[in-house]
């Protein structure tokens, strides 16, 4: 499709509806409830420590308090959430919420209809970085209740969320930096809008973006390096030994600590992103977050003909056990992320190999 004509994010979400004509419309009302949610973020964002002075909302006293992650909770944290949740709780089109700040589901109130999804949510990753002005974002995904909560318009349990990235209606993530951007897929490829400073509307500005297959460029966090396992040293040294390593090319590093800001920049120019299972704190298979996280980027990198994977499997295909279950994530550019996989399935060069084909001669005192 071409983005000739400066589509709006409502127009081109009409136009994805018109391929579903027995569609009610209420995925569409939700996904732009939440793009609201996200223009409200982005307002707060941009305006940065000046926020007390213009008179902005401020965050809720439970700053600083240690969310259910164990993190100490940043202002705009609060506030981000708090956001989400107004803006989407009262539309008639969600069965309940559940956010990676929050330790239960949230219950939409008595006092509004209840309807047949579910929405997941980070409200601000990456919030650690506003103090030094780095690009921020919120992550986002939609799912269907089950079919007994439609029903019953039952209140929302933990169970009721563990649905394994496949099951995902939609996903996306905003980006707060230079601009404000907005990724999305419905299932049909991936779509980025920018937010018009003037008119206030998300515009289409690319559609059926596609991630290059090949990259030279990677982004991990080296000081965990003693920790990585086997196959991610290997990946890694090999791409650090550039041309004259086995990889046959030099390869750049990038590491900005804000998941939104790398996975935006895999999705326009490729790359790829390691976050892997380590041995740090053995009590952590990893440090992201399943269903917050890792199953909506999931989700936007295959449908822009990426790849995603914890490394032993599509990380799509991993069923949940909890709500903030984490999880380590590779993900970007197919060719990569592959090989990647391919040293993992890979024997354990610590395994020895059978004494008669040792690497020592037989005829050897």
């Amino acid at each position: 499709m071409s983005t000739h004509g400066r589509w709006t994010l409502t127009r081109y979400l009409i136009e994805e509806r018109r391929r579903f004509p027995q569609s009610s419309g209420e995925l569409n009302a939700l996904i732009l409830d939440v793009s609201l949610a996200c223009k409200a973020i982005a307002r707060i964002v941009a305006y940065g420590k000046l926020d007390d002075a213009v008179g902005l909302p401020q965050p809720p006293q439970s700053a600083g308090a240690i969310n259910v992650q164990g993190e100490e909770q940043k202002p705009l944290d609060v506030l981000s959430n708090e956001l989400f949740m107004r803006m989407n709780e009262w539309n008639g089109h969600l069965a309940g919420m559940a956010s990676e700040e929050m330790e239960a589901p949230f219950q939409i109130p008595e006092s509004y209809p209840r309807g047949k999804y579910l929405l997941v949510f980070d409200p601000l990753d990456g919030s650690s970085n506003i103090d030094v002005n780095v690009s921020v974002g919120s992550i986002f995904s939609i799912l269907r209740a089950p079919d007994d909560v439609i029903a019953s318009g039952r209140d929302v349990t933990e169970a009721d969320f563990l649905q394994p990235g496949r099951e995902q209606v939609a996903a996306g993530y905003a980006i707060y930096g230079p601009s404000t951007q907005l990724v999305l897929t419905v299932g049909n490829g991936v779509a980025v809008f920018t937010l018009h400073p003037t008119l206030g509307e998300f515009i289409l500005v690319a559609d059926k973006v596609r991630v290059p297959e090949d990259t030279k460029e990677f982004a991990i966090n080296t000081s965990n390096s003693r920790f990585w396992e086997a196959p991610i040293k290997r990946y890694v040294d090999e791409c650090l030994a550039g041309k004259t390593g086995p990889r046959g090319k030099d390869f750049n590093m990038r590491w900005i600590a804000s998941m939104v800001a790398e996975a935006h920049r895999i999705l326009m120019r490729g790359g790829v992103f390691m976050y892997p299972r380590d041995t740090k704190d053995p009590s952590k298979p990893g440090r992201l977050r399943l269903l917050y996280e890792a199953n909506p980027v999931g989700m936007i990198m295959e449908q822009a003909g990426g790849r995603a994977s914890t490394g032993r499997q599509p990380i799509l295909g991993v069923m949940p056990t909890s709500l903030h279950q984490r999880i380590g994530l590779v993900f970007g550019s197919k060719n990569e992320v592959e090989r990647i996989e391919r040293y993992h399935a890979e024997p354990a060069p610590s395994v020895a190999p059978a004494p008669l084909f040792s690497e020592r001669s037989l005829f050897r005192a």
